[in-house]
């Protein structure tokens, strides 16, 4: 077991007017160049002006990832503030108007509105990104295939837009319902080794359908720049210790993964149609939601599942230093995830005050209050 795989971090966010509550149609080029100047090359623009990226540098431990993260967040609020702005991660954010938003003017992303047209547009969406190393003597497709079928409950775990366009979509997860208007995103093709994936980009890319492989944009998927399994599924978590969990939780299945003698032998078409049913049942209900295990007859809860995970990776998990990973993730079940509690204060302000705009509002407040927190994740599981 590999104690220090390398992964890496990517977190979206959006800008958010201070006064309006509001994601920020185009915030000043000065504001910008401040959050530049505190992240270096670890910026990164997005598909829209509101919204920025932190890709972080590579990690080897949980408490590299904690610091540079928490220091990240903390310094781009305090670069935003002086020009009247603010920092919220979250799948989906309360009150964005896709309508109002300006594309970022670089040529990739005016490409993805060329191509995709009302579908890019819409997408104002934040995702949490993990990659995770694979040793290169390693089929990735392999890998990818055996760690598939936990990924619904890592969305169930970070399930935070149950807000879209100014409203209660009724989803947990409604980044993730947004994200299936486009092509080649959710659960990957069944694909049964790297020759069959290559295969297919391939085709797509003598046929015109892509440019380039990175245009197949599933929820996990072989990254085509770098020698890792990308998490792409998961929504953007304003608690930086739910983030890091999650990050902890894809490393250990990917290094479980690595260590089977043949690492997704068992997937299958049924597999496929499983995960297919438990996203749904992930992006609707979040942890409410009950799940189909393959080989079971009747269906799991988000805490039986979680326990099943525990009885099969615990040796691992203890073995790579994070076995408080289990802890953090019983907490979020127990406590309750973003998705919930965005929908709890909504409905707490709209019952007390009747204006849907002042619930909305709180919402703004409480996500943007909780991005700022530093994470008090547990000790031992980010010492190690």
């Amino acid at each position: 077991m590999n104690r220090y795989l390398n992964f890496g971090i990517e977190e979206e966010y959006f800008i958010t007017d201070l006064d309006t509550r509001r994601m920020s149609g185009k915030p000043s080029g000065a504001a910008i160049e401040a959050c530049k100047a505190v992240l270096g090359d670890c910026f990164a623009l997005e598909m829209f002006l509101g919204q920025i990226e932190v890709a972080s540098p590579i990690f080897t431990s949980l408490p590299q990832a904690a610091d540079y993260l928490g220091t990240a967040r903390q310094s781009l609020r305090l670069a935003l503030e002086p020009h009247g702005l603010g920092l919220l991660t979250a799948g989906s954010h309360p009150l964005a108007d896709w309508r109002t938003q300006q594309p970022t003017d670089q040529a990739h992303f005016l490409q993805l509105f060329e191509d995709y047209q009302h579908v890019a547009r819409r997408s104002l969406l934040c995702g949490l990104h993990v990659h995770v190393e694979v040793p290169g003597h390693l089929d990735r497709i392999h890998v990818m295939n055996e760690i598939l079928p936990w990924m619904p409950l890592l969305l169930a775990l970070s399930s935070s837009s149950p807000f879209w366009n100014g409203a209660d979509s009724g989803f947990m997860s409604y980044r993730q319902t947004a994200c299936d208007e486009w092509p080649r995103m959710g659960v990957p093709e069944y694909f049964a080794d790297q020759n069959a994936y290559d295969a297919y980009v391939d085709l797509l890319i003598r046929t015109g359908a892509i440019r380039q492989a990175g245009e197949c944009w599933w929820g996990v998927r072989p990254a085509s720049r770098f020698p890792t399994l990308e998490l792409r599924m998961t929504d953007a978590c304003p608690r930086l210790e739910d983030a890091l969990c999650i990050a902890a939780m894809f490393r250990l299945l990917v290094a479980c993964a690595i260590d089977q003698p043949r690492p997704g032998s068992s997937w299958s078409q049924q597999s496929r149609w499983i995960l297919q049913e438990n996203r749904w049942r992930a992006k609707r209900f979040g942890i409410h939601a009950s799940f189909i295990v393959e080989g079971y007859d009747r269906p799991f809860s988000a805490e039986q599942w979680l326990f099943m995970a525990e009885q099969i990776f615990g040796d691992a998990a203890q073995a790579m230093g994070v076995e408080e990973v289990f802890t953090q993730a019983r907490r979020i079940l127990r406590d309750g995830t973003s998705a919930e509690r965005q929908r709890t204060l909504y409905r707490q302000v709209l019952g007390s005050t009747g204006d849907v705009q002042a619930a909305l509002s709180a919402v703004v407040d409480l996500l943007l209050m909780e991005t700022a927190e530093q994470p008090c994740i547990n000790r031992a599981m980010c010492e190690s």
